[in-house]
C-alpha cells in the first residue's frame, strides 16, 4: 500500500509523452524536485511509458496514470507497476478496483455529492477538476464539511502564476500539465519550468 500524497505535492502531468521520451522526462523532473508523475492514458502507448518510468524511477517517485476511466485500465496499470490512479470523473467501480489492487485513488469531482460518494467508495483523495471552472471558493466551502484527512488536489487551470492562490484557497496538492511539459519541449526547458514552480511553493 502506498502512502497518500504529501502536503503541497506537485503532480507532473506529462500528457503526450512517448515511451522513447518517458524516462528522460521523468528523470529531468525528478532532478528538478518532482516526486509524483502522471501519464494520462490518452498519451501514445501510455502503459509502455509508465512501465519504463517505474523501471527506472519507481523506487524514488510515485508513478501513475491519469484519465483512467475503466476497471480494465486500472488492472493494466497495476500490471505495469503503476501506483496512482487519477480520473477526470467519479466512478465507484474504478475507485473500488483501485483500492482492491493496492493503489492510490484520486477521482475527479465537481460537486459535494460526488465528493462524498468518492470518499464512501474508498478514494484516498479528491481531484477538483477542472479547478479553473469549479473555482477556489468551492475548495474553501467544501473543506468545511469533508473529512480533514482527505486531501484535495487542484487540477486544470493551475500553473506557476496562480499556484499560491490555490494553496491559500485550501488545496493540498496540485496537478500541472502543459505549464511544465509539452511533447516538443527540450529537457532544459522542462527542468527550468518545473524548478521555478517548485521554488514558488517552497
Amino acid at each position: 500500500m502506498f502512502n497518500p500524497l504529501p502536503k503541497d505535492a506537485l503532480i507532473a502531468i506529462i500528457r503526450g509523452v512517448t515511451p522513447d521520451q518517458a524516462v528522460d522526462v521523468a528523470q529531468t523532473m525528478y532532478d528538478a524536485g518532482i516526486r509524483v508523475i502522471e501519464v494520462p492514458l490518452n498519451s501514445p502507448e501510455p502503459f509502455k511509458s509508465i512501465a519504463k518510468i517505474v523501471g527506472a524511477l519507481g523506487d524514488q517517485m510515485l508513478v501513475g496514470a491519469g484519465t483512467v476511466l475503466s476497471v480494465e485500465q486500472v488492472q493494466e496499470l497495476k500490471d505495469c507497476g503503476g501506483q496512482l490512479v487519477v480520473s477526470p470523473n467519479m466512478n465507484s467501480a474504478v475507485i473500488k478496483k483501485t483500492k482492491e489492487s493496492g493503489m492510490l485513488s484520486y477521482p475527479g469531482i465537481m460537486t459535494v455529492t460526488e465528493a462524498i460518494r468518492a470518499i464512501d467508495s474508498g478514494a484516498d483523495g479528491l481531484k477538483i477538476f477542472p479547478a479553473g471552472v469549479v473555482g477556489k471558493d468551492f475548495i474553501k466551502a467544501v473543506k468545511v464539511i469533508l473529512p480533514k484527512q482527505v486531501p484535495i488536489v487542484a487540477v486544470g487551470g493551475v500553473d506557476d502564476k496562480n499556484i499560491l492562490e490555490w494553496r491559500e484557497a485550501g488545496a493540498d496538492a496540485y496537478g500541472l500539465g502543459s505549464s511544465l511539459f509539452k511533447p516538443n519541449m527540450c529537457l532544459k526547458e522542462i527542468f527550468q519550468k518545473t524548478k521555478k514552480t517548485i521554488q514558488k511553493l517552497r
